[in-house]
C-alpha cells in the first residue's frame, strides 16, 4: 500500500475543520491545580465555528479540573489523522446556557445534561494553539493556530 503524500497546510486546514465540524468525541487532558495531577476522559463536543463546548459533571476530576486551571488540552481523531487543541476554558452553569445551543449540544451529542440529575457543568474551550498531522511527514508545518490566530485561510 502506498502512503499518500504530506496534505498542504490549505487540506490540513480543511480537514481539521472538517473534524470539528463532524465529529462527536474528544478525549481531555486536564491538571489539577496544586500537583499538577493529569487526568485524561473522552466527552463529547459541539463546535461553533470558534469555540468547543464541552459538558461533564460539576464534581468530576474533569469539571473541577476545568474550573481550577481554566486550561485544557483536546486530542480529536485517531492517532495517525489527529488534530490536537490547547486552549482557554469558560464554565457555564445550565442556567446560564441559551436553550438553543443547549439544544444544539444535545442534538449534535445525542445526550443532554439539563436532563439528568446529576449536575453538570457546560465548559467552552477557546482554542489558543491547533495541531494537525496524521504521520511524521507532516510534523513540520502543523500548527495550524498560533496565540488564538489561524495561520492558514480557511
Amino acid at each position: 500500500m502506498t502512503k499518500p503524500a504530506p496534505r498542504s497546510a490549505e487540506q490540513r486546514m480543511k480537514d481539521t475543520l472538517h473534524r470539528l465540524e463532524n465529529d462527536e468525541d474528544v478525549w481531555v487532558a486536564t491538571a489539577d491545580a496544586g500537583g499538577g495531577v493529569p487526568f485524561l476522559v473522552p466527552l463529547s463536543f459541539l463546535w461553533d465555528g470558534s469555540t468547543l463546548l464541552l459538558a461533564t459533571p460539576a464534581g468530576s476530576p474533569t469539571g473541577r479540573n476545568l474550573r481550577a486551571t481554566g486550561r485544557t488540552r483536546l486530542g480529536i481523531g485517531p492517532t495517525r489523522d489527529v488534530v490536537m487543541v490547547e486552549g482557554t476554558v469558560d464554565t457555564i452553569t445550565p442556567a446560564e446556557l441559551s436553550e438553543e445551543e443547549g439544544d444544539r449540544f444535545a442534538a449534535k451529542t445525542g445526550f443532554d445534561p439539563r436532563r439528568l440529575s446529576t449536575p453538570y457543568l457546560y465548559f467552552r474551550v477557546l482554542p489558543t494553539r491547533v495541531q494537525a498531522w496524521r504521520e511524521a511527514d507532516e510534523l513540520t508545518g502543523r500548527q495550524l493556530m498560533r496565540d488564538g490566530k489561524w495561520l492558514v485561510a480557511d
